[in-house]
């Protein structure tokens, strides 16, 4: 059976439907035709320029990733500037490209419920709810609660951390905490409003970890708190396209936050 582009965004898109994605976002396809003939899909969190290579090396005529390609406007496309030569690279190789962003971060079974799940919080709801069943963030309880250095530890643990940013630490039992993927500052005040002793997230500021009395936060990075959508991709369009290769790809540490 002959599968198009159309058809992969339609069953990334029945999982993480564009029409909810924020305003400021540019999920969805980016380069290429819908109607683009597909006969390999390659994945990974962001479409940088060696993922675009690897996708001519193995044969993929279509990368999807998590953040999007291009965010807004281009004035001008350079191979000088990491943007301008993957489009350059996909376009001359002519590979179609989508990105699943918000759209997969405001569904429960997305970024941030991925990450409730590795704590194997229970009774998750939305955290931000938009009114549709569907928001971001989550918050959830624990099995049982914990001290503020058991839950550095079971974190960095769970999320195979090198190193993160806390506030200071709470003196009080944490039972619930709360999540968003990715940059999670504004949903600060969420998070206290929803009960959480913790609120987990990526590109915290600075002034942001002046915390109350009895609430914590943890920056456990962007990246880090992301790629596991990598996977949940992965598995969906597998699942729904077993005749032809999907493949993570092989260069997916993609962060390019380095710690020493």
């Amino acid at each position: 059976m002959e599968y198009k582009v159309k058809d992969v965004a339609r069953v990334i898109e029945e999982f993480a439907p564009l029409a909810i994605q924020e305003g400021w976002d540019n999920s969805g396809l980016c380069i290429g035709s819908p109607e683009d003939r597909v006969t390999s899909v390659l994945l990974g969190l962001d479409c940088t320029p060696e993922l675009v290579d690897e996708a001519v090396e193995c044969g993929a005529d279509m990368i999807v990733t998590h953040h999007p390609l291009i965010f807004s406007g281009l004035k001008k496309i350079s191979p000088e500037d990491q943007v301008g030569a993957a489009v350059i690279k996909a376009v001359k190789a002519g590979i179609s490209i989508y990105a699943a962003h918000t759209s997969a971060d405001k569904v429960l079974a997305g970024v941030s419920g991925a990450m409730a799940t590795r704590l194997g919080l229970k009774n998750v709801e939305i955290l931000d709810e938009d009114g549709e069943g569907t928001g971001l963030g989550v918050v959830g309880d624990l099995p049982e609660p914990v001290t503020a250095a058991e839950a550095v530890k079971l974190v960095k643990e769970r999320f195979a951390l090198k190193a993160m940013r806390t506030s200071r630490p709470v003196e009080v039992p944490v039972t619930r905490v709360a999540m968003c993927g990715g940059s999670g500052g504004s949903l600060i005040g969420a998070a206290r409003r929803a009960g959480a002793q913790l609120y987990l997230s990526g590109d915290i500021s600075y002034h942001n970890f002046f915390t109350p009395e009895g609430f914590m936060i943890m920056d456990i990075g962007h990246y880090e708190s992301e790629i596991e959508i990598v996977d949940i991709l992965f598995s969906l369009l597998r699942k729904n396209f077993p005749t032809f290769a999907v493949r993570i790809t092989q260069n997916i540490y993609s962060n390019p936050i380095f710690y020493f």
